[in-house]
């Protein structure tokens, strides 16, 4: 075999692709790696919920109230981070909770990228009346604070998991949206574009197949980033008492419950604020370490 014919060969295989070098920069990120590695184990956790969890999240007993972690005095190794008020498992709580902070920030993300993408890309492409009305809109959204926003929203609809995941998104799908427009408006100048509108293709084959993979990137990354974002705010929300309500367990409504006995109950509380924080950060970090590797902007 010729030396042409062997390279022809291998360079399917050797080709060293734009997302093969962000991924090697990617997996040379340790804290990115760790932090992909923790939020996993999060999802992990919350799909397996009903075969890990040591107790029924919602059964009570009066006998077991506020009984402390299985390390401090009068704990039990059964209930290895000890009970709420009602003598429920804070174990179990947690990992229950996990499961409705996960699927709603996901849920949220999910339904407002689509939304932005498609307003961002109707947007920065046929510009003219159409960018007026939806830049206007997202100008009036941005201007409320989000948290004062989605108290007002939960406030009419009432309290309830659907009525969270459109509370927080009604606002949320804002953000995609002011991404996509501004690199639409960039890229329907650009010659390609240019070359498929003179063969006659149309404005929705091109918004679809041309312009959408080349920002997907940085879209995919953003949301990444405001997941943290929607988990929090999910979790304001329970503590205000609007959001998911009980006996479910959120982590939100963990930490309001604990408020009250802080001071001889604190793990009550701790815990399933430390579970915010853990998932938030790692989300966090993975997120920055896939824009630092993935957004084309940023390379050299």
């Amino acid at each position: 075999m010729s030396a042409n014919a062997e390279l022809l060969f291998e360079s399917p295989a050797q080709v060293d692709t734009p997302f093969r070098r962000s991924l090697r920069t990617f997996l040379r990120n340790r804290f990115a790696v760790g932090a992909v590695a923790v939020v996993l184990l999060f999802v992990l956790m919350a799909i397996c919920a009903p075969w890990i969890a040591p107790h029924d999240p919602n059964e009570t007993d009066l006998l077991l109230r506020l009984q402390p972690p299985a390390w401090m005095e009068g704990g039990d190794w059964s209930y290895l981070l000890g009970c709420d008020a009602l003598g429920r498992d804070l174990l179990s709580r947690i990992i229950y909770g996990s499961r409705v902070s996960i699927f709603i920030g996901v849920a949220v993300i999910v339904l407002a990228t689509g939304v932005g993408i498609a307003a961002g890309l109707l947007a920065g492409y046929f510009r003219g009346w159409t960018d007026t009305i939806i830049s206007r809109v997202v100008d009036i959204l941005l201007a409320f604070p989000y948290l004062l926003f989605a108290i007002g929203l939960m406030a009419m609809m009432g309290p309830g998991l659907q009525n969270i995941i459109l509370a927080l998104a009604y606002k949320e799908w804002v953000i995609p949206c002011r991404l996509v427009r501004g690199d639409t408006l960039a890229l329907r100048e650009v010659e390609y574009i240019e070359a498929a509108r003179a063969v006659g293709a149309s404005p929705w084959y091109i918004m679809r197949r041309e312009i959408l993979p080349n920002i997907l990137s940085p879209v995919i990354v953003v949301s990444t980033i405001r997941m943290a974002h929607v988990i929090i705010l999910e979790a304001s929300l329970s503590f205000l008492g609007i959001g998911v309500q009980p006996p479910t367990a959120s982590w939100g409504s963990l930490v309001a419950d604990g408020r009250s006995f802080i001071m001889d109950a604190w793990w009550v509380s701790t815990f399933s604020g430390f579970a915010i924080l853990a998932l938030v950060l790692a989300i966090n970090v993975a997120s920055q370490g896939l824009r630092d590797a993935f957004d084309p902007r940023l390379q050299e």
